[in-house]
């Protein structure tokens, strides 16, 4: 009985992860270059993949893809296949790490490794596949790897990265309250001080700067 409300609990959780993943999508997409928007879905999925491990957070990533397939994605079932494995490749090590020893140098470490598996992934797949569906030579996409896909991929991975180690705690302990998570949950959450979420910001505020340095705004 007890590993039926626990399980029954997970699933709300996950369910609740899933609306929030998908309402970043439609809410909070944000035009960066081309036709690369930036939204904060995959940190919501690195939360997800943190709490309950890899699995279920890749069933989320691929649930929020198909509900973005056929709302708001204009990119098709190739988009569909590119925004799974951008996500997988970003939320994955982070999920792996954290559940094996629950530390903040695990989860960052963790998140960093996720955030250039997705970057190099990306630069691989639209090299490969975006000229099927912007009727472009390869040739036109090559040049555009290095000035375009790379730093939006490592801006958009780096901000999603910093988001969750500063939302982390804030979400998980919401959760402990609303009593969808056991206590243990938190027990061996990172103790995010002052100093540390500090300087998530800064290096979130950098991030921003660059973007605009990159956009030419700055």
């Amino acid at each position: 009985m007890q590993k039926k409300t626990v399980d029954t609990k997970q699933l709300v959780v996950l369910a609740l992860l899933c609306a929030l993943a998908y309402a970043a999508v439609a809410v909070f997409r944000v035009p960066v270059v081309l036709f690369l928007k930036y939204e904060p879905k995959d940190c919501i999925l690195a939360i997800c993949g943190m709490l309950y491990g890899p699995l279920p957070a890749v069933t989320v990533a691929t649930v929020v893809a198909l509900i973005e397939l056929v709302t708001v994605s204009d990119t098709g079932v190739i988009g569909l296949l590119m925004n799974v494995l951008s996500s997988v490749l970003f939320i994955v090590p982070a999920a792996v790490l954290y559940q094996r020893r629950r530390t903040l140098k695990n989860a960052v470490i963790g998140l960093v490794i996720g955030a250039l598996l997705m970057t190099a992934g990306m630069l691989c797949w639209n090299w490969l596949i975006t000229p099927l569906y912007m009727h472009m030579p390869r040739e036109a996409i090559a040049e555009l790897l290095l000035p375009a896909f790379l730093p939006f991929n490592l801006f958009k991975a780096g901000m999603n990265a910093v988001l969750t180690v500063l939302l982390y705690k804030s979400v998980v302990t919401a959760l402990r309250k609303a009593h969808l998570v056991p206590q243990t949950e938190t027990a061996h959450n990172h103790k995010l001080g002052a100093g540390i979420a500090a300087i998530g910001l800064v290096l979130l505020a950098g991030l921003i700067v660059l973007l605009l340095v990159w956009r030419g705004i700055l």
